[in-house]
C-alpha cells in the first residue's frame, strides 16, 4: 500500500526515526500511526542492542532545581561524541530526565531507567533511551542519577561547568545569596573537594594520611618526636586540598573559604555533589 507524504511527518515528529524507516513502517502497520510506532520502537531497541556494548564517554551532566530551591535533580547521560551531545534532541532529553529525577525524588540510575518516562508515560526511560539509540545511531548510558531535598533552614543550589562537562548540587544556608550559592557550586567544580570540613573526614582517611606522613618522616631519619609533628602539619595541608571550607578561595587566593563564607552572614555548607563527566564510566571500566 502507499502511505501519504504528511502520515510520514507525523510519524517522524513523533519518534525522531529517518523518513525511509517511517515509511517502511506505516506499510508494515497498514497506514496505522499507533502500530507504527511500536514497530519503529521494536526496531530501536534491537538496534540499541547491538551498539550497547560501544563505550559511551561523552554526553552531558543536567541540573534541575526547584524555584524554591528545596529540591534538585542532577544527571550524567553518556554518549559517544560531543557532536551528539550537542543535538537539540539529546539536550532536551537529558533535561528532561534531570527534572523528573527531581520531581519524583529517584536518586538512582537503574531506578529511573525503570520508571515511565515523563515526556511519554507508555514507555520507561530505559525504553525512551534504546529509542533514541535506534535515531541517533550512537549507545547511551544513563551513568547517574541524584535527588536532593534541602533541610530546615537550608536551600539547593547549582552550577554547569563548560556546558554541562562538570554539574554540581550544593546545600547551603537558606540566607545565603545568590552570588555566595554560585561562588561555593564553582569552587566545588574548580577544586575538586572531597569533603565540607576537618570534621567530615573519616577517621580511617585521617589515620591512612597520619601514618603515611610519620614513615616518611621516618625514612628521612626524623626522630619519633618529630615524626608526629610533622604527620600533624601534613595533614593541616592535606585539609587544604581536600576539604572545601579549608580550600583558597578560588577567586580570592589569599583568603580561605571558610574566610569568605564568614564573610558572608556565616554561611553554612551542608553538603554538595559533583559530576564530572565521563567519570562514572571510568570507574566501570
Amino acid at each position: 500500500m502507499s502511505v501519504s507524504a504528511q502520515a510520514v511527518k507525523e510519524l517522524r515528529e513523533k519518534t525522531g526515526a529517518g523518513m525511509m524507516d517511517c515509511q517502511r513502517a506505516l506499510v508494515e502497520a497498514g497506514g496505522d500511526m499507533e502500530e507504527a510506532i511500536k514497530i519503529l520502537r521494536k526496531k530501536g531497541l534491537a538496534a540499541a542492542a547491538k551498539k550497547a556494548g560501544r563505550v559511551a564517554k561523552d554526553g552531558l551532566v543536567a541540573i534541575a532545581v526547584s524555584p524554591d530551591g528545596k529540591k534538585a535533580g542532577m544527571v550524567e547521560l553518556n554518549c559517544e561524541t560531543d557532536f551528539v551531545a550537542r543535538t537539540e534532541q539529546y539536550q532536551k532529553l537529558v533535561k528532561t530526565l534531570a527534572e523528573q529525577a527531581m520531581n519524583e525524588a529517584v536518586a538512582d540510575a537503574a531506578a529511573l531507567a525503570a520508571r515511565p518516562f515523563v515526556g511519554d508515560p507508555g514507555h520507561t526511560v530505559a525504553e525512551v533511551i534504546a529509542a533514541n539509540i535506534a535515531t541517533i545511531g550512537e549507545n547511551i548510558v544513563l551513568s547517574r542519577a541524584l535527588h536532593w531535598e534541602a533541610g530546615e533552614g537550608m536551600k539547593l543550589g547549582s552550577y554547569l561547568h563548560m556546558g554541562g562537562k562538570i554539574g554540581v548540587v550544593v546545600e547551603v544556608s537558606a540566607s545565603a545569596d545568590e552570588e555566595t550559592v554560585k561562588d561555593i557550586a564553582m569552587q566545588v567544580a574548580a577544586a575538586e573537594p572531597r569533603f565540607v570540613d576537618p570534621a567530615s573526614v573519616p577517621a580511617d582517611v585521617i589515620r591512612e594520611e597520619k601514618e603515611i606522613a610519620k614513615a616518611q618522616a621516618a625514612a628521612a631519619g626524623k626522630p619519633e618526636a618529630v615524626q608526629e609533628k610533622i604527620a600533624e602539619g601534613k595533614l593541616a595541608k592535606f585539609y587544604e586540598q581536600v576539604c572545601l571550607v579549608e580550600q583558597p578561595f578560588v577567586k580570592d587566593p589569599n583568603r580561605k573559604v571558610k574566610d569568605v563564607l564568614a564573610e558572608r552572614g556565616k554561611v553554612v555548607v551542608a553538603r554538595f555533589a559533583r559530576f564530572r563527566l565521563g567519570e562514572a564510566v571510568s570507574q566501570e571500566e
